[in-house]
This record gives structure tokens, sequence and C-alpha cells, in this order.
């Protein structure tokens, strides 16, 4: 961690302590017969824990980081994995008029159901862009002016600050590859 060693599990052996002393006060007697050994004894015991809260606190140390940016800004962003992102996509208007809102919330209401999805119009789109890499989101969806005219949005990723324009319609199979599960276990693999 970054403030020094912090176990995150522990696994201890307790041979066969815990259940010889059990069947020591219970009378009972606790013990396995191995055909193949032609003999019984007491099983061992190791015991685990771990704690979610060492587990998250490993996870948030890990995805924290401050990059510096072009013309000395510095960036606060929560790489985590998308599939681990509470919020996986932001929809985003352009601008408060001309349809945009309206637009945006058609979007959403397309995404909603299947991700978490958030919504913001507050202030300029490089400050909301701040925001949600604050957060880690992973995909912020902004919808401009020629959005509604060729159904295209442009979608910004988190890790890179690339951008490319969309269609709407492969919105969903975009966010859905990259917050599955599966992907993410053959990505480990690799």
């Amino acid at each position: 961690m970054p403030f020094g060693f912090k176990e995150v599990e522990g696994i201890h052996s307790r041979t066969n302590f815990d259940l010889s002393q059990h069947a020591q006060y219970s009378g009972k007697k606790i013990e396995y017969f191995d055909p193949e050994l032609n003999e019984s004894y007491t099983p061992y015991v190791i015991e685990t824990s771990i704690g979610v809260d060492r587990m998250f606190l490993s996870i948030m140390c890990a995805a924290y980081k401050e990059e510096a940016l072009e013309g000395g800004d510095t960036r606060v962003v929560l790489n985590l994995p998308p599939v681990l992102a509470p919020v996986k996509a932001c929809v985003m208007p352009l601008v408060k008029k001309d349809g945009l809102p309206e637009k945006a919330r058609e979007v959403m209401d397309m995404l909603k159901f299947d991700f978490k999805t958030t919504y913001d119009e507050k202030d300029s789109i490089g400050k909301r862009y701040r925001r949600q890499d604050a957060i880690g989101t992973p995909f912020c969806i902004t919808i401009d002016h020629d959005t509604l005219t060729d159904n295209c949005v442009t979608v910004r990723y988190r890790d890179t600050m690339e951008q490319d324009r969309v269609n709407i319609n492969d919105l969903h199979a975009l966010i859905a590859k990259a917050v599955d599960m599966k992907q993410l276990y053959k990505k480990i693999m690799e």
C-alpha cells in the first residue's frame, strides 16, 4: 500500500488442533477413514480470512492516479477496471439547448436498464469529463449538434482521453464488451 505493508488475507494452518479439541470436549469422534491408507485420522484445517474493507482499499490504492497534463494541469483519475467501476457511462449534452438534452435523455434511457448510467449537463464539457475521471467512469458519451443528423455520439475513454464517433446503435455493445467479467478473465489469463 502507499502507506506501508497491510495484510489483505490471512491464511492460518490450524493443523488438527480445532477438531481434536472439539472431539475431546464433545465426546464425539471427528475422524476421517482413508480407505487407501486403511487408517483414520483427524483432518487438518486451513483457516483463511479476507476482509472486504482491505480488498477495497487495495483496489482503490492501485486505481488512484494523479496525472500531469500538458500546460501544467493535473488530472485525478480512478483507473478502475470497467467491470468494477460503479458508474459505467455518463451521458452529456454538449449544451443545455437546441434539443441536445432531449436526445441525451433518449440515449440515457436506452442504456440505463443494463448499465449504471448518469446524466450531467452542469459546467463545461471539460469539467464534466474531469468529474467522471475522478470517480472512475470509463465512458463519457457526448451528444452534440451533429448527433441530431447523423445519429452518432462522441465517446471519450477515461484511461486514454481519446475520443471516437460511435453510432448510437453501437453504444450498448461497446459498453457491454468492456464491462463483461468474462472479458476481464480472458485478459488476466493472457
